[in-house]
């Protein structure tokens, strides 16, 4: 998480992580997001994430880790 967020970091000013995937324990955030998704090209984390507004994705070892953040304006 600290290397991700640190890259979050360089990309965007304040930020708030969406959603995420961890391919290894097969785990999402939001818990269930998937679960409307089953016949769906569109994992849910992935929806949930660009449907709230997420503007960076990081993708880590080819979806092994996967995460979407909105841009938080602080102004």
């Amino acid at each position: 998480m600290a290397i991700v967020n640190s890259l979050a970091d360089d990309k965007l000013e304040e930020h708030m992580l969406l959603s995420w995937y961890d391919r290894d324990r097969d785990f999402e955030s939001p818990q269930h997001a998937s679960e409307c998704h089953a016949f769906s090209a569109v994992p849910g984390y992935v929806d949930y994430g660009l449907y709230h507004g997420a503007t960076l994705k990081i993708d880590i070892e080819d979806g092994r880790f996967v995460f979407f953040y909105l841009p938080v304006d602080m102004g």
